[in-house]
């Protein structure tokens, strides 16, 4: 039995994005926005999930200018990190999920490993980039240490996966993101996930580059 199907990369990609160009709702998106919301509806495969990301205002502008000039990438998970395209930065994004010291201080404190590497997070907050896209008490955490005068980022890519809190902490991250004078990106409901979060920052990589869709 033969198989017929395409072997270019660059033709599957072009007409992966002309598809969702027709079949995906971008009206009142910029530029850059679609770019991101093309990317989070390709990762998933639902030309319907367009309709639920949300971008703050200057959200974009201000994640690119931060990815720009070499800013921290702080991942909630390795499989974000890893996600995220190699060739478009200079700095290695920071994980300490799997942090020696991690598990001990989730262990005392009572709280997930998730939470509790944030603790690690302060040194870097100040202008990054942040990608939670697997553990939705990672995002409630990051809000507390905001509302309590931690660093503020350049950009919260909020988009965790899930059934308990997931959906919660997308609501509570765009409640108070103007409280907190954080702009973000999310996804709203329980689909999101390593692959979405990693692709909307890869999405703000190709811009800073040119590359459009």
């Amino acid at each position: 039995m033969s198989f017929e199907y395409e072997l270019n990369p660059q033709a599957i990609e072009q007409e992966s994005f002309r598809q969702i160009r027709q079949t995906a709702n971008l009206d009142g998106f910029s530029r850059e926005q679609q770019q991101v919301a093309m990317r989070v509806v390709h990762s998933l495969g639902l030309p319907e999930v367009a309709d639920l990301v949300r971008f703050s205002e200057g959200a974009c502008e201000s994640g690119m200018a931060a990815l720009a000039n070499n800013c921290p990438i702080l991942c909630d998970v390795e499989m974000v990190k890893q996600g995220i395209t190699k060739r478009m930065i200079e700095r290695e994004p920071l994980c300490f999920l799997n942090d020696e010291r991690v598990k001990g201080l989730a262990k005392e404190r009572g709280e997930t490993r998730s939470m509790a590497a944030l603790e690690f997070w302060k040194d870097y907050l100040d202008g990054s980039v942040v990608v939670i896209g697997n553990a939705p008490t990672a995002l409630f955490r990051l809000l507390e240490m905001i509302q309590q005068g931690a660093p503020k980022p350049a950009l919260v890519v909020g988009m965790p996966v899930g059934f308990v809190g997931a959906a919660e902490s997308k609501d509570a991250l765009w409640e108070v993101h103007k409280e907190l004078e954080i702009p973000c990106i999310t996804l709203l409901g329980r689909q999101g996930g390593s692959a979405v979060s990693a692709a909307s920052v890869n999405a703000l990589l190709r811009c800073n580059r040119g590359e459009w869709y």
